[in-house]
């Protein structure tokens, strides 16, 4: 295909997969309860943060952190009590166990607390092309009350050559115009342009196939590459061919 033809095409399988009717398989739906900024970009890190493994576990365990969480997360992270936190200590999905957890919500009370959120950890280092050093600020403001070494692990650090895919995704989701019912668009202060691929295997695996990235790891060189690659087809909004991706993958075993 000429790269005309490869953007015609991927362009169509976005229109089929940018689409209400996946949600309902789509670990997104959870979030999608939510009607509040706050309840959304909470419910959403939480969740992207579990999301590897089988999609029907992944869903099944984003509710009950909800549940356990009175399915009001802005409010349970604000006002919990260390009594509170007893029941999150029997959560388990994968490596991702109770006591990280814990500290996930711990450490959400002192960012929205100490600085003023979510949005403004990620948009406070943005760079003019891409939001990974973003991301490694994040870490480090994460992380910079009292924790447990293990739990740093669940929160990926593209300056030292992860492809950060979880995420990236959550950014996707929050930063990218809802427009068509499935991302939230909420997060204004950031443009769709410096949002960076959720590579995870499907989307590597595809893009492969396709000749536009080369490299055989799923790291961040492999992110940078990819990067370049969608943002020639859509400058402004790059990540849109996730849909495009992840869809070919999943749904049609490209």
């Amino acid at each position: 295909m000429t790269r005309a033809e490869l953007k015609e095409f991927l362009d169509e399988k976005v229109a089929l997969y940018n689409h209400p009717r996946f949600i309902e398989s789509d670990p997104i739906q959870i979030p999608h309860r939510y009607t509040t900024k706050e309840d959304i970009e909470i419910c959403a890190f939480l969740t992207a943060t579990i999301a590897w493994g089988n999609r029907k576990s992944i869903i099944k365990n984003a509710d009950r952190m909800m549940q356990l969480m009175g399915n009001t997360p802005y409010d349970f992270i604000l006002e919990h009590s260390e009594e509170d936190l007893e029941p999150l200590k029997t959560f388990v999905h994968r490596t991702f166990n109770g006591e990280d957890l814990s500290y996930f919500v711990k450490s959400l009370k002192n960012i929205y607390r100490n600085h003023g959120g979510l949005e403004e950890v990620f948009k406070a280092n943005a760079t003019e092309d891409s939001l990974q050093l973003s991301i490694h600020h994040f870490k480090q403001v994460f992380f910079e009350t009292d924790h447990l070494q293990r739990t740093t692990k669940h929160i990926s650090d593209p300056l030292k050559g992860s492809a950060a895919k979880r995420i990236n995704m959550f950014l996707r989701w929050m930063v990218r115009p809802g427009d068509t019912g499935v991302d939230f668009g909420i997060w204004k202060s950031l443009s769709p342009s410096l949002l960076s691929c959720p590579l995870d295997v499907h989307s590597g695996n595809v893009a492969r196939k396709l000749g536009i990235l080369k490299r055989k790891q799923n790291d961040a060189k492999a992110l940078a590459e990819l990067d370049t690659s969608l943002r020639k087809m859509d400058p402004k909004d790059p990540v849109k061919y996730d849909f495009a991706l992840f869809g070919l993958g999943v749904f049609e075993k490209f």
